[in-house]
């Protein structure tokens, strides 16, 4: 496997890394909205990733992609705030379905993925420094 192999895997990793963060942030950012119906409220979203083979004539390398963002099945937090200017007749309102210590887990998950990536990187370019000066012995 080549240098410029392990590169591109370490930046889809990271790629990948990214929009699982942006997905914490928004689920973050939206953990405390409220709506009056179900079908208005903010769902949890999640992001989908696959492993990708690339199969080359000499070594088979590998990717991560970012197959889809996906709504959180888990249902919402229903309360009974009949003062609130969003509920309903009954007087309930509808919270999202983030639970957001699991979003924070998720978060720091995703940060320690993608500084192993930068550090790959940080590592093949030291590897390639030390092979440029094998070369000038």
């Amino acid at each position: 496997m080549s240098f410029k192999d392990i590169a591109q895997i370490a930046g889809s990793a990271m790629a990948a890394q990214t929009v699982r963060l942006n997905t914490v942030a928004s689920n973050l950012a939206n953990a405390d909205s409220v709506a009056g119906s179900e079908g208005e409220a903010y769902r949890a979203r999640k992001p989908v990733f696959a492993a990708m083979m690339d199969q080359g004539a000499d070594s088979a390398a590998g990717r991560v992609q970012v197959v889809d963002v996906v709504q959180s099945a888990e249902p919402l937090r229903k309360v009974y705030e009949p003062g609130n200017p969003l509920a309903n007749a009954d007087g309930m309102v509808f919270y999202p379905n983030v639970n957001q210590v699991a979003e924070m887990t998720d978060m720091m998950s995703a940060s320690r993925a993608f500084e192993t990536n930068v550090e790959v990187l940080g590592r093949i370019r030291g590897m390639q420094a030390s092979l440029l000066k094998l070369g000038e012995s």
